[in-house]
């Protein structure tokens, strides 16, 4: 396997819209290998998700896998889950408040506002269907791998510029408080 690139804020490959991928190109060997090449790269960067243009690949893939993250401590575990296509449909209007980081912007986390439960439609990496509901912390990251997919960075949403901060002033000012919301998030959806 190879780690791949990883682009950062400012390369123009961040907001471009990835292509939709067909079945042919799904099967191939090249599709398969790339795939097999995010997954390292998002668990040697300690991401809980990467999506392929991250990577300088415009597709529409992304993996996502929480299994206890030391980058994310307090996120709950998700199994790696490789989608393709993905299409993500909110089941309410209930939205929560999201500390945010990513690997493309490294050093930098900000508050979002994601929805608290959503249905995810995609295929998986060998074309079978996907159709699952996400809840809470969860969906919260699949919001924000899906939406690096559609040429956007989870600063594009941060509706308070002052909750910006450093991953170290986060550990400092705002993590305990965080925990403490992820908690009752999880008591509430599960996840």
């Amino acid at each position: 396997m190879t780690l791949l690139k990883i682009a950062q804020i400012g390369h123009p490959v961040l907001r471009q819209p990835a292509a939709e991928v067909t079945p042919q190109q799904l099967q191939s060997q090249e599709v398969q290998t790339f795939i097999d090449d995010l997954v390292e790269t998002m668990r040697d960067a300690q991401g809980a998700g990467l999506a392929a243009n991250q990577v300088h690949v415009p597709l529409r893939i992304c993996a996502i896998e929480v299994k206890d993250n030391p980058r994310y401590p307090y996120k709950p575990n998700i199994p790696l889950t490789v989608l393709v296509n993905p299409k993500l449909t909110p089941l309410s209007d209930e939205t929560f408040e999201n500390y945010e980081g990513c690997l493309s912007v490294p050093d930098l986390r900000g508050v979002v506002r994601r929805h608290a439960e959503l249905k995810v439609e995609a295929w998986d990496r060998f074309g079978d269907p996907i159709d699952a509901v996400m809840r809470g912390v969860t969906a919260g990251t699949f919001q924000h791998e899906c939406d690096h997919l559609d040429g956007k960075l989870f600063l594009d949403r941060v509706e308070d510029p002052t909750t910006l901060c450093t991953w170290k002033e986060f550990g400092r000012q705002h993590e305990a408080a965080f925990r403490e919301r992820v908690i009752a998030l999880v008591e509430k959806w599960g996840s």
